[in-house]
């Protein structure tokens, strides 16, 4: 993808050089209400191996989170922490990602007669603390909505691409768009919403919640690619969106399972299967039109 015109965004947090804002006590794994990622917990064992950190730890820090539902943990924002803007290529396109993510979403807002705030964007290595608590590299990227920040360690790009075939940079892009896509379910009001559905649910009709949360923030990254190629005059190159489309499909919980376990269980998804991942990104990509996107009101995803 050709992103050198991007404006690049003011809203990046590099942590990379002070570990990342690491903090004291134990590990909290943001999921479900309490921080929004593209992976998953099945995510943890194949992406620890990859890193070379203990799979039991991470998945045993993952089992504190009461069935995927919010858990409260007060943010309280680390005092003398360092930020700069990103120096390295991988951390400039990041920045060029979200800024076009900005540019994109406060025009669409606008056109609706809506405001949007932008989100920040923390890179960091290896654990950060922010508004979800404690969490590892791991988990892979995901946004938290307490504190409204997108976290990445950028070594989840090396697994996408190594370990679960997904390479391209327009499959990064897509991972970016994502989380972004979350902050907009948070400006519209919907993760309101699903806290509180999820608050007098089961655990079954509970990771239904987070499948439909999660392919809508898929269908909303795609929303951001067309409307932004239309707006701001850039094009996909050949094999982008083959690349975007493969992603999608290789962090389904479904293909997850399947490399991590051997066996799926369906009923334990929280993120969607790989086909239900690549539909609602494509229907997004395709039609540009967010009121496309409202995976609570389909029967099936």
């Amino acid at each position: 993808m050709r992103w050198d015109d991007f404006r690049r965004s003011d809203n990046v947090e590099d942590t990379r050089g002070d570990g990342g804002g690491v903090g004291g006590g134990g590990m909290g794994i943001p999921i479900g209400g309490g921080g929004l990622g593209i992976g998953t917990v099945i995510i943890l064992g194949l992406i620890g191996w990859a890193l070379g950190i203990d799979p039991s730890v991470l998945i045993g820090g993952a089992e504190i989170v009461n069935g995927g539902r919010h858990v409260e943990q007060p943010y309280q924002p680390q005092s003398g922490q360092t930020t700069s803007k990103p120096a390295d290529q991988m951390g400039d396109f990041v920045a060029a990602v979200l800024g076009n993510t900005e540019d994109t979403w406060k025009e669409i807002f606008k056109q609706n007669g809506q405001q949007y705030t932008v989100p920040r964007l923390r890179l960091y290595s290896g654990v950060v603390q922010g508004g979800c608590g404690m969490a590892q590299a791991a988990m892979g990227p995901f946004y938290c909505p307490n504190d409204q920040k997108v976290y990445i360690d950028l070594r989840f790009y090396n697994v996408l691409e190594r370990k679960l075939g997904a390479p391209g940079q327009f499959a990064q892009a897509y991972v970016v768009a994502h989380e972004v896509g979350h902050h907009v379910q948070q400006q519209l009001g919907v993760m309101d919403k699903v806290d509180a559905a999820r608050s007098r649910a089961g655990e079954a009709q509970s990771n239904a919640l987070s499948v439909r949360v999660e392919l809508q923030a898929d269908c909303l990254a795609g929303v951001w690619a067309k409307r932004s190629q239309q707006e701001q005059g850039w094009r996909l190159e050949p094999g982008d969106i083959e690349t975007a489309l493969n992603a999608a499909a290789q962090i389904g919980d479904d293909t997850l399972q399947r490399k991590s376990q051997g066996t799926i269980v369906p009923e334990s998804f929280t993120h969607g299967s790989s086909a239900q991942r690549v539909t609602w990104f494509r229907r997004g990509l395709e039609t540009g039109n967010v009121d496309q996107c409202n995976t609570f009101d389909s029967r099936q995803v």
